[in-house]
């Protein structure tokens, strides 16, 4: 876009290629020549930018800077544009990279997370010993309890003697079974 006549003055969009995701970077340059241009290099600056962090549009400043020294005594705004465009398509890759190193970081991290839950505590003689010190506590714990339960309640309880002297028919239940 022409802004002026004097001193020429333009604007050019340059846009990356498309990305992951339709997702592009773009910037606007402003160009004004001065006087004794293609021997002088032309004003420039970033207008506006898309997509772009601030890293990104220094290294394009350093890039036309770099380009208009190296392009001195030529027409060079099509050799500015151009290499802007290589860089913004850098950036895309960069961006397209750098997701792709997170999404194997995060991989990474959901892998070690899965083996530190299934990696438990090496067994060695002492850890048993310890455990098994434990685990034989804890049941004998369990025992006394329920021989606690059976006592108080097998004060109540017959035993298979008492039943049998108190009930008759008991004697005979057996022995119907077994011809059956």
């Amino acid at each position: 876009t022409v802004l002026s006549e004097k001193p020429t003055t333009f604007t050019i969009t340059v846009t990356s290629e498309a990305g992951e995701n339709d997702e592009t970077v773009q910037t606007t340059l402003k160009f004004t020549y001065r006087e004794k241009y293609p021997d002088e290099t032309p004003l420039y600056e970033i207008v506006s930018q898309e997509n772009l962090d601030d890293n990104d549009v220094m290294d394009i400043i350093k890039l036309l800077e770099q380009q208009a020294e190296e392009n001195l005594g030529m027409v060079m705004i099509f050799t500015l544009v151009s290499a802007v465009q290589e860089k913004l398509n850098e950036i895309v890759d960069q961006i397209k990279t750098r997701r792709e190193e997170e999404k194997k970081q995060k991989e990474r991290e959901a892998e070690e997370e899965e083996k530190q839950r299934f990696h438990g505590t090496p067994v060695t003689i002492e850890n048993f010993l310890n455990w098994k010190a434990k685990f034989d506590a804890e049941l004998l714990e369990i025992k006394r309890k329920k021989m606690k339960e059976e006592e108080q309640a097998g004060k109540n309880k017959l035993s298979g003697k008492q039943l049998f002297e108190m009930d008759h028919n008991l004697d005979t239940s057996d022995i119907q079974f077994l011809e059956e």
